[in-house]
Parts: C-alpha cells; sequence; structure tokens
C-alpha cells in the first residue's frame, strides 16, 4: 500500500523515480482497466526498471471506462467541458482531500501563501456547469485566501474591473485567474494598468473564440492588462496536478508530477528532450486512477525539466496507437 503522505514529500529525482514504480507495481495490480492495457502491451512490473518503461495510459480511456485502482466509495466525479453530443472524460475520485493537499500544496510551492491573496476568478464556462476540477479548485482557493473580495465572476466584469482598480491600487496582491476568451473580452471592454495582480490563463476559448497561439493570446492580454508577464495554469480533469507558467509559456511541476514526450508517430516510443512531442504526464496524486496518462497536448521538455505547450493533436485520437479500445 502506498503512503499518500510520501507523494508530497519527494524532494529528489531517485525518489520520484522509485515512488512512480511503486505506484506503477500498485495501479497494476489495483486498476482492471489500466491493467489490461499493460497486458495487451506485454508489459509487467517484472519487466519495469524505470520510469521510462511505464506505460501510458491514453487519455481517451477516461471518456469510456471507469479508471479506478481504488474500491473506496466515490466521493465526487469530475467531468470535463464538451461540445453537444460529445462524449466527456469523467475522472472517479475517491479521495478529495487527496486532490486538495496536491493543489494547495503546489500553490504553495510556486505562489507562497494562499492567505496572502485576493483570488478573483472569471470562469464563467465552468461555471454553466457541473463537475468542473478547476472550479472545486478555485472555490477553495477563494476560501483560503480569508479575503471578502475573493470570489467569482460570470457576467458582472463590471464590477470585476472596479475590484481590480481598487485591490491593485491599494497595493493588494491579487490573482486573477480565468478562462482565455473571457480574459480577452474583458480587456476588450476596459484597459487596465495594473502593478500588484497576477493575470492567470487556465487555457481554452471553449468554441467561443478562435484558437489563438499563447504568444498571441500573452502577447494581447500584457496589453490589455498593463502588466509584464502573463501567468498559466496547466491541468486537465483527468490530473489531480496542475503545473504553472509565471511567463514565456515556460511551465513547472510540483515534485510529484513529471512531463515526457513521445513520438508523435509513435505512441509508444518516448523522446529526448528539447523535441516536440505527444505530451505524457506522471501524476502520482492520481494514485486512485492512473497516475501515467498520455495527453492529446504537443509539448517539449527542456533539459531542466520545464515545459512548453505547443498545441493539441489534429485527430481525436492519438496516432502511432491502436490500443485505444479494450
Amino acid at each position: 500500500m502506498i503512503n499518500t503522505q510520501d507523494i508530497f514529500s519527494l524532494s529528489s529525482n531517485d525518489a520520484f523515480n522509485s515512488l512512480a514504480l511503486d505506484v506503477f507495481k500498485f495501479q497494476f495490480n489495483n486498476n482492471p482497466v489500466y491493467r489490461s492495457f499493460c497486458d495487451l502491451l506485454y508489459k509487467h512490473p517484472s519487466d519495469i526498471s524505470r520510469i521510462e518503461d511505464i506505460p501510458f495510459l491514453p487519455i481517451q480511456f477516461f471518456k469510456s471506462h471507469k479508471v479506478l485502482s481504488s474500491n473506496d466509495p466515490i466521493e465526487a466525479t469530475f467531468s470535463s467541458s464538451g461540445t453537444t453530443g460529445c462524449i466527456t472524460s469523467k475522472h472517479f475520485v475517491t479521495d478529495l482531500n487527496l486532490y486538495q493537499d496536491s493543489f494547495r500544496k503546489g500553490f504553495k510551492a510556486f505562489y507562497g501563501n494562499i492567505e496572502d491573496y485576493v483570488i478573483l476568478a472569471l470562469l464563467p464556462s465552468y461555471l454553466e456547469r457541473q463537475g468542473s476540477s478547476l472550479i472545486y479548485m478555485v472555490n477553495d482557493m477563494i476560501s483560503q485566501s480569508k479575503h471578502t473580495e475573493s470570489g467569482f465572476y460570470l457576467d458582472n466584469i463590471s464590477e470585476l474591473r472596479e475590484q481590480l482598480i481598487t485591490l491593485d491600487s491599494e497595493g493588494q496582491k491579487v490573482l486573477l485567474i480565468g478562462v482565455s476568451f473571457a480574459l480577452l473580452d474583458l480587456v476588450e471592454t476596459y484597459q487596465f494598468d495594473l502593478n500588484n495582480t497576477i493575470i492567470m490563463e487556465t487555457g481554452g476559448m471553449k468554441g467561443r473564440r478562435k484558437e489563438l497561439v499563447r504568444a498571441e493570446l500573452h502577447s494581447i492580454l500584457k496589453q490589455g492588462f498593463g502588466v509584464s508577464t502573463i501567468h498559466s495554469e496547466y491541468g486537465m480533469t483527468e490530473l489531480l496536478s496542475q503545473a504553472y507558467s509565471k511567463g514565456n509559456g515556460k511551465f513547472e511541476c510540483p515534485n510529484w508530477m513529471r512531463i515526457l514526450t513521445r513520438d508523435p508517430e509513435d505512441a509508444l516510443a518516448l523522446q529526448t528532450p528539447q523535441k516536440t512531442g505527444g505530451i505524457n504526464v506522471i501524476d502520482l496524486a492520481n494514485i486512485n486512477s492512473c497516475s501515467f496518462i498520455a495527453t492529446q497536448d504537443l509539448g517539449r521538455v527542456a533539459k531542466d525539466g520545464t515545459f512548453e505547450i505547443i498545441g493539441r493533436f489534429d485527430s481525436s485520437d492519438i496516432r502511432g496507437c491502436n490500443l485505444l479500445v479494450l
């Protein structure tokens, strides 16, 4: 059995690698979906001695299967956003405290105490539906911040403008976290000159606008908010951890999360750093579902472990893997 507190006390690559191998063995033995996938690849724990050899489950399985490594009762079901008629991913969470530990400790590692910030959330597409893991996280951040000004904004952007200007001028540290299209809507309506506010985009136009490359999006937002950098959060329904970028699109992971890339034409072949490929995520906080996920994002990992997201695969399936359906 894995001690979940060991996940958040990792302090070296060796410790991460050792625990990742232990988690792989645990999930191989306790996750029927992942076990079947590994069996199809003829991968067994006895064959795996390094994290690069661990099979990564295609993220589509969260749409078609119940990906669980635990028999404990399900405390929450997080679902992805999707267009009408689209099958959404579902992440069945058996331990919400584990999720809270992950996002609280992750935020603190990069930004310090949440109590120091007023949290303003501009996440209309997420607020308008049920089951968003991002809303769960930000709602907790708002309650943890202990500032009465913290809160969500939907259509009341004039009120948001007044709060931003007032708080920033008072020298209060502010975190404005928003989905990309809503932040663009805000700066097209109002112009700002902020000095004490972090602007953090969570990505995604959600069908509301034409997709922009990150550099273009950040350029517009920097000019509109009057800030020198735009921060970013990288997370998804299928994960319990987040990576953060403090500018220039370079993301860093908390100590219990790692990014690898795979060959875009061969889903089972991992790449060396600095090559563009499919993003594979190791999220050890996903102990009760699956910690080894092949996403549909394209990106590049630097030698120091930081990474950037370049785009997504064009097709709905990950190319080079014919084992998507069990």
